[in-house]
This record gives structure tokens, C-alpha cells and sequence, in this order.
């Protein structure tokens, strides 16, 4: 990993009225790295990923995020326009449901080609060539560019919207609980092509799960969330192979016994 922290995040905290939605969370995130926030519903950890992704505003604390000039820019003092740049290259989200993140009545091509045309590509050419490219990659037949979303599976829909996240080379991807919803052996293989992006691209992710089997294959670090508060944080297997919080282990403990 490199020496310099991709994304620095110190204090954040969002509040709905009196209620705690996430509270002083601090962290660092390295280049190639997938930090896991774990915890049951209610939580805290859709409204960290929301607050760190931008998608809502924290009520305070700082997050900084390294340019790929190197400079660090705190993301709060931003413009709203140099956020949406951000989020269209440097960045990317996937969403639990698919169709949260694509355009459903256009084809699997244009889903792609939109993020392309959004960064100014306007060669027709290269933006399906890089669609085709990136339909392969994610295990989608080229055949199916034309085809919509609506005529594919869960599984092949979660898919497309990595597809159309990855195009523009981003270097943070934040996903909520990407493999929810979608049969055991559904998951196993969108993981496996996950892990695979992950490591080739050298993409950090920060991705909010409540399965702890998810956590464990794809993360090398961990966040556990109650209430509002990280109340646990080291390495994925450290924390739960060694759990030191009375909730951790009951969380993990819950899953041997199913």
C-alpha cells in the first residue's frame, strides 16, 4: 500500500434531531484497500457510507481526500460542482438495488457510455468499444450491449452497475450491501469478480454489509457499528477471529450458529 492515505476522515458525525445517526467516526483509508462497516440494522453504517459518499451532509467533523495530484482537498469545503466531478471519476457507488444505479429503459451500452460521455468522451467508437470491454469484464456477454437492464437477472444487473462505476477508472468505490438480495450462488460469484477488480484496479472500497461472510471474504479491514459508534476497528480476521466487544462477538457468535 502506499505510504499516503487515500481518504482521511476525522470526527464525523450526523444527527437526525436528538437521535445519533453516526457519531465522531475516525479512520484512514489506504490505496487498494476494502474497509468493511459492519453491524445490524439501525446501526449507523448506511448513514456513515452516505455521509462519506457525499449523499448526505454530516453535521460535522473533517474528510479529506487525496487528488490525484496528491493534494489532499477537504471534501466539505468543495463546490458542489467539483463533488459531482468527483463522484463521476474519481469515485463510484454502488447501491443494494440495481436499479437505484442504472437507467432501466436504456440499453446495457448506454449505461456504460453515459459515465464516459459525463467525463466528455463523445466518440461513438471507443465509448462502445470500452462498454464491450467492460460488459466482458464483468461476465456479460457482449451480445447483450443492446439489451436493457429490465431483461436481465438481479445478479447480472448488479453487475452492469459495477460495469458503469468502473468505466472511468475511479480509485474509491463506496457499495451498499452490493451482494444483498441475490441467491448464495449469485453472491459467491458476484464476490469472486469483486475481489478480482479490487486487485487488479488497486481500487479501494469502503462497503457497508451486515454478513459478516461478505466482510471476511473481501475486506482487510473492519468497522463495527452500534448505535451510532464505531465501537470496534482493527483487521478483518483479527476482529472476527478475536472479537473484543461484547457485541462483536455476539454478532459473530450469531453467525456460527445458523
Amino acid at each position: 500500500m502506499s505510504e499516503q492515505a487515500l481518504l482521511k476522515v476525522q470526527g464525523l458525525s450526523k444527527f437526525y434531531g436528538s437521535r445519533i445517526g453516526c457519531m465522531n467516526v475516525s479512520f484512514d483509508l489506504w490505496p487498494g484497500e476494502v474497509l468493511a462497516i459492519v453491524g445490524e440494522s439501525g446501526s449507523g453504517k448506511t448513514t456513515l457510507l452516505n455521509c462519506l459518499s457525499t449523499r448526505l451532509q454530516a453535521d460535522s467533523g473533517v474528510m479529506q481526500y487525496r487528488m490525484r495530484d496528491g493534494v489532499l482537498r477537504d471534501v466539505g469545503r468543495m463546490s458542489e460542482a467539483e463533488r459531482r466531478v468527483l463522484m463521476r471519476t474519481d469515485w463510484g457507488f454502488v447501491h443494494q438495488n440495481p436499479a437505484d444505479g442504472l437507467r432501466m429503459a436504456v440499453s446495457a451500452g448506454a449505461n456504460v457510455g453515459e459515465r464516459l460521455m459525463a467525463v466528455g468522451d463523445r466518440h461513438y467508437g471507443n465509448i462502445r468499444a470500452a462498454a464491450t470491454d467492460w460488459l466482458g469484464r464483468v461476465e456479460i456477454n457482449s451480445d447483450r450491449i443492446d439489451d436493457q437492464p429490465r431483461a436481465f437477472s438481479g445478479g447480472m444487473r448488479q453487475r452492469l452497475q459495477i460495469a458503469r462505476n468502473l468505466v472511468t477508472s475511479p480509485r474509491l468505490v463506496f457499495m451498499d450491501e452490493p451482494t444483498g438480495g441475490l441467491d448464495v450462488s449469485v453472491q459467491a460469484r458476484l464476490l469472486d469478480l469483486l475481489r478480482g477488480l479490487v486487485q487488479d484496479l488497486n481500487l479501494s472500497v469502503i462497503i457497508v454489509t451486515h454478513d459478516l461472510a461478505v466482510a471476511r471474504l473481501i475486506s482487510h479491514r473492519m468497522m463495527v457499528m452500534k448505535d451510532g459508534h464505531v465501537i470496534e476497528h482493527g483487521l478483518t480476521d483479527r476482529v472476527l477471529d478475536d472479537p473484543r466487544e461484547p457485541y462483536t462477538q455476539l454478532l459473530v457468535s450469531s453467525i456460527l450458529q445458523v
